[in-house]
């Protein structure tokens, strides 16, 4: 199946405060944010016109930019414009929004403290990140090849570039053994999440799922914890070993692309697609898309 690239597509993307084509939206090849990884970005959606917490995206965006040690050129009240007027300008209802800030081209070193701040925002209809019907039976996951760092060895709270290689490392191994996803470990060997998305465990009625001190405490995650308890379904967040994977009857994962995704088997285990996995999922719906839940 041929796939659209992303740099020939029609349309227009935000670019240091301008709107350029989609096609002219370049940057230099001695850009330091591509050899050096000082590069920070968001993944948001927008559902029926609205981009879901948008303000804590944004938010988001600036601490990652400040771990990094750098300060966005612009505030968060023009991020937040231009995030829906790269929308508006791409006639995008329903699709997903990427802002993402860059250290430029005038130093090529390891430090740069010397270089411009750059920022664009693109916005494109993108469907669920895993397949319908994969979501419905639950995605496959088998343990990753990497770990996630420890707090002092990498800014692990910063929604940053470089601490995706490892994701895209583990993720491009198990899709060539058949899996959907990786699931990663942390530095101590306790689960941790997935590549792109957070982690829950249903045993016995209650939700468990990992402490995040060494990878992002994600929006989604922050907002299914809510919901649950709003359920009146106890939230443990703890630190999870792999050997307790078999004492879960339901797992899923949280994030702004997956949403919420059941998960149907991690190596050798597998899961229901359950009643709180399937109540969360309809749950989310219904908020994202301000409907009355049931």
């Amino acid at each position: 199946m041929a796939v659209q690239p992303y740099d020939d597509r029609d349309g227009v993307i935000w670019q240091d405060g301008h709107m350029v084509p989609w096609r002219d939206a370049r940057v230099h090849v001695l850009t330091h944010g591509l050899h050096y990884a000082s590069l920070v970005f968001e993944g948001e959606r927008a559902y029926n016109g609205k981009i879901f917490k948008l303000a804590e995206h944004t938010k988001r965006l600036e601490d990652s930019a400040k771990i990094l040690g750098f300060k966005l050129p612009y505030d968060a009240k023009t991020i937040n414009d231009a995030c829906y007027a790269v929308m508006k300008a791409n006639n995008i209802v329903d699709g997903y929004i990427r802002p993402v800030a860059w250290r430029g081209s005038e130093m090529m070193a390891v430090s740069a403290q010397q270089t411009t701040i750059h920022m664009a925002i693109a916005a494109w209809s993108w469907p669920s990140y895993f397949a319908p019907e994969l979501r419905q039976k639950g995605i496959r996951l088998k343990t990753g090849p990497y770990r996630r760092p420890a707090a002092d060895t990498a800014p692990v709270h910063a929604k940053a570039a470089g601490l995706y290689m490892i994701c895209t490392l583990s993720k491009h191994q198990v899709e060539q053994e058949g899996y959907t996803d990786a699931l990663m470990l942390d530095y101590r060997g306790r689960i941790a999440e997935a590549t792109g998305a957070n982690i829950f465990f249903v045993m016995d009625g209650k939700l468990h799922t990992p402490v995040p001190d060494c990878f992002l405490n994600g929006i989604t995650r922050q907002t299914v914890i809510e919901l649950a308890k709003k359920r009146g379904i106890q939230v443990i967040e703890r630190g999870i070993l792999p050997e307790e994977l078999p004492k879960a009857q339901e797992a899923f994962l949280t994030g702004t692309a997956a949403e919420v995704t059941p998960i149907g088997s991690i190596d050798h285990h597998t899961y229901t697609v359950g009643a709180i996995s399937k109540r969360l999922m309809e749950d989310y719906d219904a908020l994202v898309r301000e409907k009355v839940p049931a």
